[in-house]
């Protein structure tokens, strides 16, 4: 049974929650505010987390944050419906995905099985290589360790696995809903930006190739594309 932790004050929801994920074979645990559930993460790692924006004692954002200092573990943020900012903001701190409350406890165990399983190195046929490398960038798709100028970068699993649908096409313009199956295992949503914030933090940790070229480049109203300095066009 996969561990679920969710941090969530809204103790109705809550209870609805946590009896329809453990009808699906979750083991949950429940904690009621950001404090409680960075120290759950720490005592026990869960291999999800579900994070509240709006709890007590520390709220959802600083939680992230302080769960961001010591683990990957992939977390969805439960955000007030049409409130866009929060979704950005947790998405740009390093959350995998976001839902709106409240949720839908079915579409909710749909979106943690699809991390989940993407999140799980893959199983390879015996012929295959789990390298995949671009010039002085590497993937290791069952170690899940990236190498990028020759330094381990750290990402979540949902950077994790939009860099391999980048890498594994680089050169050649991926689709965002490409990106969002990839990586979420769920089409692109009517104005979701998820996809691109989580563009945005890989950015962030890959910089720029040594020329000074972007690695990750937007090909407007198509996608994006891992770039290949000095490659033929």
């Amino acid at each position: 049974m996969s561990k679920i932790l969710l941090a969530d004050d809204d103790q109705l929801l809550a209870d609805l929650l946590v009896e329809y994920l453990q009808g699906q074979d979750f083991e949950v645990n429940h904690v009621a505010d950001g404090a409680a559930a960075v120290n759950a993460v720490k005592a026990d790692e869960p291999e999800l987390v579900i994070l509240d924006v709006m709890m007590p004692k520390m709220d959802g954002f600083e939680a992230l944050r302080e769960i961001r200092a010591i683990s990957l573990v992939p977390v969805i943020m439960l955000t007030a419906r049409g409130d866009d900012i929060d979704r950005i903001v947790g998405l740009e701190m390093g959350a995998d995905d976001y839902m709106p409350k409240p949720c839908n406890p079915r579409e909710l165990s749909a979106r943690i099985r699809a991390i989940l399983r993407r999140a799980r190195p893959e199983q390879l046929q015996s012929d295959e290589s789990s390298n995949i490398s671009a010039q002085d960038i590497s993937l290791d798709t069952q170690s899940r360790v990236v190498v990028c100028a020759d330094k381990k970068l750290d990402l979540t699993g949902t950077e994790f696995n939009v860099l391999h649908a980048l890498l594994k096409n680089a050169g050649e313009v991926v689709s965002k809903n490409t990106l969002s199956e990839a990586a979420l295992g769920r089409k692109l949503l009517p104005f979701d930006r998820s996809t691109d914030m989580h563009i945005s933090n890989l950015r962030k940790k890959l910089g720029e190739h040594a020329s000074g070229e972007a690695r990750i480049k937007t090909v407007r109203n198509q996608g994006y594309i891992y770039t290949l300095p000095g490659a033929e066009e």
